[in-house]
């Protein structure tokens, strides 16, 4: 009879639950809900802009001025030796009537100042209409 030693414990029955995997399910889902909401939910009304992308084509009276990797600026194929030179000659083109669109065209290796000093002299000069000219995404 001594084989009977632990049979009363292992009759009892378990009464309580295991809610472990219930509270872990209810996490995930509160986290994905806190996650979403705000997502589909939104408080003001705004009419976003649609996209929409245009080829523009080069007119033969459009000023091209393109700055290369090292800051030089040309005028079509001229060098231009600084921003002076630059703000006369784009005088000449601000005052025709209709005014020509300048299109700067800027070397992606080249400095930001660089084109920065070409937008101050157009500006300067008195040109409305300034367009940059870029490579369509994935070449």
């Amino acid at each position: 009879m001594g084989m009977n030693v632990g049979a009363e414990v292992d009759d009892e029955t378990i009464n309580a639950i295991n809610t472990t995997p219930l509270v872990d399910v209810m996490l995930v889902l509160l986290i994905i809900f806190l996650i979403t909401i705000p997502v589909v939910t939104t408080s003001v009304k705004v009419d976003l802009p649609k996209e929409s992308n245009a080829v523009r084509e080069t007119k033969p009276e459009n000023v091209i001025i393109s700055v290369d990797k090292v800051g030089k600026v040309f005028l079509y194929d001229t060098h231009i030796k600084n921003s002076t030179d630059l703000i006369e000659r784009m005088k000449k083109f601000s005052v025709m009537q209709p005014q020509p669109e300048v299109q700067i065209r800027g070397d992606g290796a080249s400095d930001f100042e660089s084109v920065g000093r070409v937008m101050y002299a157009v500006q300067r000069a008195g040109i409305v209409k300034v367009g940059f000219i870029t490579e369509p995404a994935g070449n």
